[in-house]
C-alpha cells in the first residue's frame, strides 16, 4: 500500500517525465518539420503508410504536443492543487502517441524500433493507473 506522500511523489514523477518526453519530441517535429518528414517519407517508403507519412506525421504532432502540454500543466496542478485530473488526461494521451508510434514501427516492419517503446507504452499504463487513483 502506497503512502500519499509516496503516491503524490510519483505522480509527479511520471507527469514530469511525460511532459518532458513528449514536449520535446513534438517541438522537434514542429521545428524540423522539413527534416523529420523527409527521414520518415524514407522510413515508410516501402510500407502501406508511404503515401500518408505527412497527414499522419501532422497528426502525431498534434497528439504529442497535446500530451506533453496536458502532462506540463497535469504537473504544475499537482504542485499547486494537488489535483491529478489534468496529469491524468495527459498521461492517456500519452498512450495514445505510444499507440500510434508502435503502430508505425510495426507497419514498417522496423520489430527493434517497435520493442523499445515498449518500456514507454508500460509506463504510461502505470501513469494512468498512478493518476486515476
Amino acid at each position: 500500500m502506497l503512502t500519499s506522500s509516496a503516491l503524490y511523489l510519483l505522480q509527479l514523477l511520471v507527469s514530469a517525465f511525460l511532459a518532458i518526453l513528449f514536449l520535446q519530441s513534438g517541438i522537434d517535429k514542429i521545428v524540423d518539420r522539413q527534416g523529420n518528414l523527409s527521414w520518415l517519407s524514407g522510413h515508410f517508403s516501402k510500407s502501406p503508410l508511404a503515401g500518408l507519412v505527412p497527414l499522419l506525421f501532422t497528426i502525431l504532432t498534434i497528439i504529442e504536443v497535446a500530451s506533453g502540454v496536458l502532462s506540463g500543466i497535469g504537473f504544475l496542478a499537482l504542485i499547486f492543487s494537488r489535483n491529478p485530473t489534468i496529469a491524468f488526461y495527459g498521461a492517456i494521451v500519452s498512450a495514445i502517441a505510444i499507440l500510434c508510434l508502435f503502430f508505425g514501427q510495426r507497419m514498417a516492419k522496423e520489430y527493434a524500433g517497435a520493442a523499445i517503446l515498449v518500456p514507454y507504452f508500460l509506463l504510461t499504463l502505470v501513469a494512468i493507473y498512478l493518476l486515476g487513483t
